[in-house]
């Protein structure tokens, strides 16, 4: 039996095994994304690192399950999935957006068991100290989609598609007032380094929101900004895949 066997198929998805890779990667989607969404991620750093992508519940072929409206809970959720996982290897996570902010959480709750990350990569989100009165998931359908086109998310290009739309906008909506209502405990640290990732024209995170994230470690931090909006990591990917490539190769000092 393959040390990762018993991952759980549900949540975790793995394009790329690698059973013989000495350390894994998590990576947390956005707000409406799916686990294919880190594909690419996957296919690039395999058989070094075995990457698992999570699939939160209310997409795609977990459409029948209600999407998850509390991030705290959702936290609850990922960080279950992991610690039944008895692999030992190393443990990195990588979240962009609402993903970034459920890695910390993540984080945390895996530290409280004494299986913390060795790094969390927070991408696209502002620091969990920072606050912005946001109610997007209030609003009508028609809103939604306008500020995810606004974002210019790669749902974007499938909002014109009625039976996708109708699809995607519960677990949206969920994803939205998960990541809306989530307020950060005071004073709360990770002891894992923390590289925080942003867009230099992001309009939901300023560089200035991205570097407070290094008020959430009590290790090493750093901070790097590539051009583009929210989702600079798809234009950039090939950038983003180096630094992973050297958090792998030479640690997490390295990147920091």
């Amino acid at each position: 039996m393959s040390p990762s066997s018993s991952v759980d198929g549900l949540w975790c998805r793995r394009y790329r095994p690698a059973d013989d890779a000495p350390t894994r990667l998590v990576c947390l989607p956005h707000a409406g994304g799916s686990a294919p969404y880190f594909l690419p991620v996957a296919v690039a750093l395999s058989p070094a690192v075995d990457v698992l992508a999570m699939q939160y519940p209310g997409r795609q072929d977990r459409r029948s399950e209600p999407p998850v409206t509390d991030l705290m809970t959702l936290a609850d959720q990922v960080t279950g999935v992991l610690l039944r996982d008895p692999d030992p290897r190393p443990l990195t996570l990588f979240g962009h957006s609402l993903g970034a902010v459920l890695g910390f959480e993540v984080a945390r709750r895996l530290e409280a068991e004494g299986r913390g990350p060795v790094h969390l990569f927070a991408s696209g989100r502002r620091a969990p100290s920072t606050y912005r009165e946001e109610n997007t998931h209030r609003l009508g359908d028609q809103a939604i989609m306008a500020e995810v086109r606004r974002l210019d998310g790669t749902a974007a290009a499938l909002l014109s598609d009625d039976d996708v739309i109708r699809a995607a906008l519960p677990a949206l909506r969920a994803d939205y007032q998960a990541a809306e209502t989530y307020r950060c405990p005071p004073a709360s640290v990770v002891s894992c380094p923390i590289t925080a990732l942003t867009g230099a024209d992001d309009p939901k995170t300023t560089v200035d929101e991205a570097r407070q994230w290094d008020q959430h470690t009590s290790a090493a931090f750093g901070l790097h900004v590539f051009p583009g909006g929210h989702f600079f990591l798809t234009e950039q990917a090939g950038r983003i895949i180096d630094l992973l490539q050297e958090h792998f190769r030479t640690g997490p000092a390295a990147v920091s």
